[in-house]
C-alpha cells in the first residue's frame, strides 16, 4: 500500500505551534502580576473548571502529535533506516528528560554553593543546553572541532551543575518529578514508537488513540488501585492518567486524516472539522457530568475539551493561511522553529532582570490590564530574543 506524502511542511503546524509557545510564556508569567481574571488562570486541582492556561499543555502535545508523522515520513523519504529513526527518537527523549530534570530541581529552592547563586546556576544551565543541542552547521573543515570542543564542555559543565546543585533543604539533584519538558519526553517517545509501529494507518492509530482515551476515562474512575501492579506498569512511561498521550496521538491521528483526505473540497474540509469538533464537545459535555474538568487530576473531560479546542484552533489558522494571511504570523514565526530554544529563554531573562539587574517594576505594571500587557510584552520579548539568536545559527533541536 502506497504511503501518504508527508514531505512537505505544513506551515500550519509551525504557526499553531509558535502561538502555543507564545501562550505559553504569557500565562507562565502570571507570577509575575497579580489580578488576573479568573478565566486566564490554572483551574484548582478539584474545581471543575477549564482556564485559559489549561489549554497550553494539551495544544503543544496536540501540535506535536501532528509533527510526529511528518517527522518519521520525512527522514524514511531521506533514506534514513528504521534503526537510525529509532535512536533519533531515544535522543531526542533522552535530551527532555534531562533539560526537565535540571529545570524542575531549580524549582525547589536553591542553596549557594562554590559561590554559584540560583540565578548563575540557570544561566549556566541553558547555555550548557545550547552548546550540546545547538543546531551546528554540517561541515568538514577544521570548525567542526570546535563545535565538539563547545559540546563537551556543555556535557561537562552539567555534570558539574548537577554535582553542586543543592536545594533550599540541602537535598541533591533527584527526579523529583520530569517537568513539562520532561513530560513532553515521554509523551514523544510512546507515540514515536506507536507511529513507527503503525506508520500511516489511520485506523491503527485510532485504536491506540481510543485506548488512551479509555485509559483516561477508567483512571478519571479511579478504577486501577495506586499500589497494584498495572498502576505500576503506566508510571514506567509516565502514561499518568493517559492525558498527555491522548492529546498526542489525538494529534497524530488528525495529521494523517487531513492528509489522507487532503483532495477534499472546502465544503466537505469544513463539514469534517465541524463534525469532529461537534463530537468531542458532546463527549466532553456528558462525560463531565460524571467527572470534573481537572488538568491536575487529567480528568477525560479536560482532554475531551482540549482536543476540540485544539482542533478547531489548527482548522481556523488553516482557513487563515488559505486566504493567504500567513504574514499575520510572521512576528511570531520563530516561536514554531525555535520552539524549544524560547521556551528556556525566560530561565536567562528571569535571572537577569529579577537576579543579575534586580529591576523592581512599578506597581501599577504589577496588576490588572497594565500587568497582562506586561506579560505580553515579555513573551514577544522571549520571541524576540529567541529570533536574533536564530539569525546567528544559535538554536537548540533535539
Amino acid at each position: 500500500m502506497e504511503r501518504l506524502k508527508f514531505t512537505q511542511r505544513n506551515e500550519v503546524i509551525d504557526i499553531l505551534r509558535a502561538s502555543t509557545m507564545l501562550l505559553m510564556i504569557f500565562v507562565n508569567d502570571f507570577w509575575t502580576v497579580d489580578g488576573v481574571p479568573k478565566w486566564m488562570q490554572h483551574a484548582n486541582t478539584n474545581e471543575d473548571f477549564l482556564g485559559l492556561a489549561d489549554v497550553v499543555l494539551p495544544l503543544f502535545l496536540f501540535v506535536m502529535g501532528m509533527s510526529i508523522p511528518y517527522a518519521i515520513e520525512s527522514r524514511s523519504e531521506k533514506g534514513y533506516s528504521e534503526s537510525s529513526t529509532i535512536l533519533h527518537i531515544l535522543t531526542r527523549t533522552f535530551a527532555l528528560l534531562i533539560m526537565g530534570v535540571f529545570t524542575v530541581n531549580t524549582e525547589y529552592g536553591f542553596t549557594n554553593s562554590f559561590g554559584i547563586s540560583r540565578d548563575i546556576f540557570r544561566v549556566l544551565m541553558v547555555l550548557s543546553f545550547l552548546m550540546i543541542w545547538n543546531i551546528y552547521p554540517k561541515t568538514k573543515k577544521p570548525i567542526r572541532y570546535l563545535y565538539v570542543t563547545f559540546q563537551i564542555i556543555g556535557v561537562i559543565s552539567l555534570i558539574f551543575l548537577a554535582f553542586i546543585f543543592r536545594d533550599s533543604n540541602g537535598g541533591i539533584m533527584q527526579t523529583r518529578w520530569w517537568g513539562i519538558l520532561g513530560l513532553i519526553g515521554w509523551t514523544y517517545f510512546v507515540c514515536s514508537f506507536i507511529y513507527l509501529l503503525v506508520r500511516d494507518n489511520a485506523f491503527k492509530i485510532l485504536l491506540f488513540f481510543l485506548g488512551f482515551i479509555v485509559l483516561c476515562l477508567i483512571k478519571s474512575s479511579n478504577l486501577i488501585p495506586r499500589e497494584s501492579f498495572v498502576n505500576s506498569l503506566l508510571n514506567i512511561f509516565n502514561l499518568g492518567t493517559g492525558a498527555n498521550v491522548s492529546f498526542t496521538m489525538g494529534g497524530t491521528l488528525f495529521s494523517v486524516l487531513i492528509v489522507k483526505y487532503s483532495h477534499f473540497n472546502f465544503n466537505k474540509k469544513l463539514l469534517f472539522v465541524l463534525s469532529t469538533v461537534t463530537i468531542f464537545l458532546l463527549a466532553a459535555i456528558i462525560s463531565n457530568n460524571f467527572w470534573i474538568i481537572s488538568k491536575n487530576r487529567g480528568t477525560l473531560p479536560w482532554v475531551l475539551y482540549c482536543i476540540a479546542i485544539a482542533i478547531g484552533s489548527y482548522s481556523l489558522i488553516s482557513y487563515i493561511v488559505s486566504k493567504g494571511k500567513a504574514s499575520w504570523f510572521r512576528i511570531i514565526k520563530t516561536a514554531g522553529t525555535a520552539t524549544l530554544t524560547c521556551y528556556l529563554m525566560p530561565y536567562i531573562l528571569y535571572s537577569v532582570i529579577y537576579g543579575f539587574m534586580n529591576i523592581s517594576l512599578p506597581e501599577w505594571m504589577k496588576e490588572g490590564i497594565p500587568g497582562l500587557i506586561k506579560c505580553a510584552f515579555f513573551a514577544f520579548l522571549c520571541i524576540g530574543i529567541t529570533a536574533l539568536m536564530e539569525r546567528y545559527k544559535i538554536k537548540i533541536k533535539v
